[in-house]
């Protein structure tokens, strides 16, 4: 079947380093087999306003003068809306207007982070493709461990969700809320076999159908938080979670969660467990650029980068 495309450019704010998000993503569970990556490529799929869209991202420059081509496919003619709603989406999936230079000031002052920093430099944090299925995510990996949360989405990916074959090969687009919305909620036991998930990702579809995504990424976060916490499976954690992950919310982050203690004693302590309130000491000073100081030493523990010591 021939597809439509269009091609175009894009600009992210220096440094931007595309290799370390392609090696995000080659180790990220939640998103593994769904998308395609090579040296400097990624090839994924989202469904935007009910249209399934491939699309293509190459860099195409360096880390201090980035840019990345962009390629979109479609079995149906792409809308200028439609494209437009792509492009926005493919930008904030890969915080390519994040600006590092204030996170960098204050790391590069940290002789414990500094290793972390010169070995992640120019690394954008890598989001969920939508804060949708961040948020769904949130509820399938909740007490679960994390092969079982994953079987659970490709099952809801494949049975709901759609794709679009691109030069040969298969991408699913997980499916937006509105999709997910109008599912009988015995359909969802059916396919994750988990009633209790079953009925809060039904709940998480619903709020998120009546949502505007530009108040979840602007609005107060506080607020954003308080709307989060409203949803039936949402708790405190998982609020936090997708305000980082699926927003970019880079202001609060939870200190107390279990693999941040560890990594910070392990970075900071020498190994030993440091305390709350000598973590706390250390995070203050990041300020507003606290969720990228959490997500490079996350990155170092969980996907096995190594800081340079």
């Amino acid at each position: 079947m021939q597809l439509f495309s269009e091609l175009g450019y894009l600009t992210p704010t220096a440094p931007f380093d595309f290799a370390k998000s392609l090696q995000f993503l080659g180790l990220f569970m939640p998103m593994q087999n769904e998308q395609e990556l090579s040296s400097q490529s990624l090839t994924k799929a989202v469904c935007i306003a009910g249209q399934t869209i491939g699309f293509q991202v190459t860099a195409i420059g360096t880390v201090e003068e980035p840019k990345l081509e962009y390629t979109l496919f479609s079995a149906q003619p792409i809308a200028p809306s439609i494209k437009n709603a792509v492009i926005d989406r493919i930008s904030f999936f890969l915080s390519l207007t994040d600006e590092l230079q204030p996170f960098y000031q204050v790391a590069a002052k940290d002789p414990h982070f500094l290793p972390i920093l010169e070995q992640l430099y120019g690394y954008h944090q890598v989001k969920f493709l939508t804060p949708f299925e961040n948020a769904c995510w949130a509820v399938l990996s909740q007490r679960t461990p994390l092969n079982t949360a994953r079987k659970m989405k490709q099952a809801i990916v494949e049975k709901l969700g759609s794709c679009l074959t691109v030069q040969g090969s298969i991408y699913w687009a997980f499916p937006e809320s509105a999709q997910l919305a109008v599912v009988d909620t015995d359909e969802l036991v059916n396919l994750i076999r988990n009633k209790r998930k079953a009925e809060y990702l039904s709940a998480v579809a619903r709020a998120f159908q009546e949502v505007d995504e530009e108040f979840l990424r602007t609005a107060d976060y506080e607020k954003v938080e308080a709307w989060l916490r409203k949803i039936v499976g949402i708790g405190t954690w998982s609020a936090a979670f997708i305000l980082l992950r699926g927003l970019g919310r880079m202001e609060h982050v939870p200190l107390i969660e279990k693999k941040l203690v560890e990594v910070v004693s392990q970075v900071y302590g020498q190994g030993e467990t440091m305390t709350h309130v000598a973590i706390q000491s250390i995070a203050q000073r990041y300020g507003a650029c606290l969720g990228y100081w959490a997500h490079y030493l996350r990155f170092v523990s969980c996907f096995a980068v190594k800081p340079m010591v």
